[in-house]
């Protein structure tokens, strides 16, 4: 078991409890109970198997989407969040290493012409793409011909795809992969435009906190429990990340 120092205990636990921040808008990691609505998923698991090795009681502090849980990171909301790492979360988060890794790609229509990823990023292709999420910050820090439009989760941006006769909808391959059987003649193109990074984070200006995390999100790497947890919630999809 890894040893959490005073200091850390008191950077991690501020409040007396760990308030854990979780983005229920990626189906992989999270989910909640259809009949009482409580929280669970891979990343619910691992927040609350730290609190259980912590031996505190852990909060779970749910957010529609990963962009407003990085948002309220200054707000002394929550302690620990489970989010994609970007660089411009990073801004506000020390992150540890991924535990996971999701692979980002494209959804094009039937009678498409576009054969390769590289081949979206051309003049007049527009591209849409659920806003906040890690893929679309890399995307709008990438993207240099295509137009890159934006929607509120990834339902509309399906919705708006098909409705508005858009040339690529960008997304997690595993959430594709439904989207694409929803959509007969669609293809789903093969490669990467981004491999999204799943890690843990704390907010700026709590040192110890965050190394004590970082060593924490290798352990249970180390140990196979994430391995066990994807299994357990059939997350499959998922890859768990390589040693830091």
């Amino acid at each position: 078991m890894i040893e959490c120092s005073a200091q850390a205990r008191a950077e991690l636990m501020p409040k007396g409890k760990l308030r854990v921040g979780i983005n229920f808008s990626n189906f992989l990691l999270t989910h909640k109970d259809p009949q009482t609505g409580a929280p669970g998923g891979v990343a619910v698991d691992l927040g609350r198997e730290l609190g259980r090795r912590l031996g505190v009681e852990t909060e779970i502090i749910g957010y529609p989407s990963p962009g407003e849980l990085a948002e309220a990171a200054p707000t002394d909301i929550w302690d620990v969040g489970f989010l994609g790492a970007e660089p411009q979360r990073a801004k506000l988060i020390d992150f540890s290493a991924a535990y996971v890794e999701i692979e980002s790609t494209y959804l094009v229509p039937p009678g498409s012409s576009i054969q390769s990823v590289d081949e979206v990023d051309r003049k007049g292709i527009r591209i849409i793409v659920p806003e906040k999420a890690a893929y679309d910050l890399y995307l709008m820090r990438t993207i240099k011909n295509a137009e890159l439009l934006h929607a509120k989760g990834a339902d509309n941006a399906f919705k708006q795809f098909v409705a508005d006769k858009l040339d690529a909808l960008a997304g997690l391959r595993p959430r594709l992969i439904t989207d694409h059987r929803n959509l007969p003649g669609s293809r789903l193109l093969d490669g990467r435009f981004t491999s999204v990074q799943q890690a843990a984070g704390v907010p700026k200006g709590r040192p110890a906190a965050a190394a004590y995390l970082a060593a924490y999100i290798e352990d249970v790497k180390a140990s196979g429990l994430v391995a066990q947890l994807i299994e357990k919630h059939e997350a499959h999809g998922l890859t768990v990340a390589a040693k830091a």
